[in-house]
């Protein structure tokens, strides 16, 4: 009997979907995703991670799933599980096909001291990195819209999302956000509400402010002539939070704007082109 009762449950725990799906993605967007699905609680994990399901009335459930800069192209898995009323579990797999982003290439030449690092600078950019990365993992009580409908700053894109820069000739880490290029004292605007989870004069970043938006969704805006915002200030969609500037390592005025989702860093663009939302 143990053993019949082991097999039966092994069985619900594997279940596949009778057509199951592939979604396809290029590194670096914000996937969306619905499926249906019988009554029960929802949870999905892809690429090591849970990422945030919300249920409609109509039995349609959605799920954002962040596909990083890096992450290989290629196939990954994609897993649903779904608790039932009587607390049976049934598994469903689908997949992200993943295409290599093509990216372009970005040349900067800036000041010796912007370039290469004693032992204090890189003190005190580590602490910055460090400072970053909590924010990324931050827990903000909120349920956002990613629904976005215009830039933080207007200006002219300056460098994409994914660009592979190189700093005086030598090759640094891929450009995880968007330049926007606007003249000095250019308003900066929050896209989605949020709790204000830094505010700091970084090394390289210069003045930034990095927002949490709930679900594991942090924005950072960073050489920033001014902040006109505080740490745990609550933003509304469409609040002023600063200036455009030339802070830290910066060759004009302009506003480096990058997206973390679940840590992964996501391209803006990916959500502004969708145009959907967590939560109807």
């Amino acid at each position: 009997m143990i053993i019949r009762l082991f097999f039966s449950t092994a069985l619900l725990l594997i279940a596949a979907s009778a057509h199951a799906e592939t979604y396809q993605a290029v590194q670096g967007d914000l996937l969306s995703i619905e499926r249906e699905f019988p009554e029960g609680s929802v949870t999905l994990k892809s690429f090591n991670k849970t990422w945030p399901v919300t249920r409609a009335e109509n039995g349609i459930v959605r799920a954002w799933i962040g596909v990083d800069l890096k992450i290989k192209p290629g196939k990954h898995p994609i897993t649903w599980s779904i608790s039932s009323p009587d607390s049976k579990t049934t598994q469903y797999s689908d997949e992200i096909s993943v295409t290599k982003g093509e990216f372009r290439i970005s040349h900067i030449t800036v000041d010796k001291k912007m370039a290469v690092f004693g032992k204090e600078e890189l003190k005190r950019i580590r602490a910055d990195q460090k400072m970053l990365k909590d924010s990324y993992v931050a827990n903000v009580d909120a349920q956002p819209s990613l629904q976005i409908s215009e830039m933080p700053a207007k200006g002219i894109t300056s460098t994409p999302f994914g660009a592979q820069r190189y700093v005086n000739g030598e090759p640094r880490s891929p450009h995880s956000g968007i330049d926007i290029a606007a003249p000095e004292g250019t308003p900066v605007t929050t896209p989605f509400a949020g709790r204000v989870l830094i505010v700091s004069e970084m090394y390289l970043n210069g003045n930034t402010v990095a927002i949490g938006h709930g679900y594991g969704v942090v924005s950072v805006f960073s050489h920033l002539k001014t902040a006109s915002v505080i740490k745990g200030d609550w933003v509304s969609t469409g609040s002023q939070i600063g200036e455009v500037g030339k802070t830290g390592r910066a060759t004009g005025p302009h506003l480096h704007w990058g997206v973390r989702f679940n840590q992964a860093r996501i391209n803006p663009n990916s959500m502004m082109v969708k145009k959907q939302q967590l939560n109807h």
